[in-house]
């Protein structure tokens, strides 16, 4: 996405520093800031600029190397791989790989690691600009109610935080405050849903603060409907996660009621299209862009204080570029081929029709630029509609309500996907008459798993499934290139591959942080 709000970015280097020492409590090995903090924060254009640096701690999710986060990174790589690879519809090439089967994972990894702290940066950021958005006088802020946006956005920012550590380690320091005194230092692990609670509440009051819409200039930025949806994502997953609890579906269902304006759209294919970006669909997407030196440049900031690379969305996963560019490392599983109705039209839009290249070509094709077949200019859509219909039909199923209706939010997925062809019949509808509450929502798991395919969706869908004792994961249950390698079950800590393990660099330095079993 190209825009003027977030192609700002060379006003803002130096503020980068500002903020990122201000709020990262774990890195502190940085240049001595040119501007101080109690000389920013004045107008309403500096805390435009301090909200940038905030939306730039999504970088480090999706694209290579150590970007927008703060240290620990793994260069030429992307920490986007921690979530990819345990899943059943990815497979990689690589005859051994811990995070695919579960194999020797250690709280050592430089991912994990920079996962956790990439999170923090993000959350430090977002609370030290909520912190400051309080202080300020009113009086500063020329565009009306701009002071309580702003606040939605961090508060948006600081629950997307939230909900990865909790989907990637289950427990982590609920963190919002930004440290004054030493006695503040070393938060204690969160027990429970903590996070997701966190999460819920934030998003509540984000929702009834951010914008239905921005001006084309300023689109992607968080607004009603990017809240609304990751809240009503968050309620589904700690229904999951405390045994079916009503009210959280039922809340889910109501806050998924609220968004307005978005559809799916025809074409399912504009979910991957760089032309596309930012359409009806898409509720909330990483903004990737390109500088005008033409390499690719994620345009919320330049890399904090330092142009140190390119850090556009990291597709080397798939590209199968020529020898000696690209890597193809992910492949769709077995499970995922077997998966589709040879003639729905999602097929050919996710796996190359070409079977000699067994290759995921979302992402990669319509509109798409590479730089070195390994970052892209594509934008990667965090959160779209058609997540919200099927998380809304599973918060319907288990809160007791329509059968039909929770079936007819489904068959809107299928019936967008064979709408693409003329007098197209497949994926053809299910049955709205179905009443055994097991195979609706066998319908709806493997929906989300066509739908999602390769997007990342699918690790977080199988452990909350898990969690919620719908599905039982155990060595068998995954499709992967070596099967016989998946280490998944764990006799003695059975719950020990849902949860990573905290990171070495975390527990050494903070004696309040628990580690999580088995490891």
């Amino acid at each position: 996405m190209k825009n003027s709000f977030f192609n700002k970015v060379l006003i803002v280097l130096c503020l980068g520093s500002v903020v990122y020492i201000a709020c990262n409590k774990k890195v502190l090995d940085v240049p001595p800031p040119t501007v101080s903090e109690l000389s920013f924060f004045k107008s309403e254009a500096e805390f435009r600029k301090a909200i940038i640096g905030a939306y730039a701690g999504i970088i480090d999710y999706y694209s290579t190397g150590n970007h927008g986060g703060g240290g620990g990174g793994t260069g030429g790589s992307a920490m986007l791989e921690v979530w990819f690879k345990p899943a059943d519809d990815v497979t990689v090439t690589a005859a051994s790989d811990a995070f695919e089967y579960f194999d020797n994972i250690t709280p050592g990894a430089g991912k994990l690691d920079q996962a956790f702290r990439s999170s923090y940066v993000m959350i430090g950021r977002a609370n030290k600009v909520i912190e400051k958005l309080r202080e300020a006088d009113p009086a500063i802020f020329v565009t009306t109610g701009m002071r309580e946006t702003m606040e939605g956005e961090m508060l948006f920012l600081r629950s997307l935080g939230h909900f990865m550590l909790w989907n990637l380690f289950g427990t982590a320091p609920v963190d919002t405050i930004v440290v004054k005194s030493q006695d503040q230092i070393g938060l204690p692990s969160s027990t429970g849903t903590q996070l997701l609670d966190q999460c819920i509440v934030d998003l509540t009051k984000a929702a009834a603060q951010l914008p239905t819409s921005w001006g084309t200039s300023e689109v992607g930025r968080a607004t009603k409907n990017s809240a609304f949806g990751l809240l009503g994502k968050s309620l589904v997953f700690r229904a999951n996660a405390t045994n079916g609890n009503a009210a959280d579906y039922t809340a889910a269902i109501a806050a998924f009621n609220q968004i307005t304006g978005a559809a799916l759209t025809a074409n399912f294919n504009d979910n991957f299209d760089a032309t596309k970006e930012n359409n009806v669909e898409s509720l909330f997407e990483f903004q990737a862009g390109k500088n005008m030196g033409g390499a690719p440049q994620n345009s919320w900031l330049s890399n904090d204080a330092c142009d140190c690379g390119v850090a556009g969305s990291y597709f080397q996963m798939f590209y199968e570029g020529p020898s000696g560019a690209g890597g193809g490392i992910y492949r769709p599983s077995a499970k995922l081929k077997a998966a589709f109705d040879a003639a729905d039209p999602r097929l050919p839009l996710t796996i190359n029709p070409d079977a000699t290249k067994n290759q995921f070509i979302r992402y990669i094709v319509g509109g798409d630029a590479l730089d070195g077949q390994v970052n892209s200019i594509n934008n990667i859509r965090i959160l779209r509609y058609a997540d919200i219909l099927l998380l809304k039909a599973e918060a319907v199923l288990k809160s007791n309500g329509s059968k039909s209706e929770a079936i007819g939010l489904v068959n809107q997925i299928r019936a967008r996907a064979r709408n693409m062809v003329g007098g197209g019949t497949a994926p053809a509808d299910f049955s709205a008459a179905e009443t055994n509450e097991g195979v609706i929502m066998g319908w709806i798991m493997d929906e989300r798993l066509r739908e999602f395919a390769g997007e990342g969706v699918r690790w977080f869908d199988l452990r909350r499934w898990h969690l919620a004792k719908f599905i039982t994961l155990n060595n068998a249950f995954f499709s992967s290139n070596s099967p016989a390698s998946v280490k998944f079950e764990n006799t003695q800590f059975p719950n020990k591959n849902l949860f990573f393990p905290i990171p070495l660099s975390e527990t050494s330095r903070n004696v309040n942080i628990v580690q999580n079993e088995g490891y």
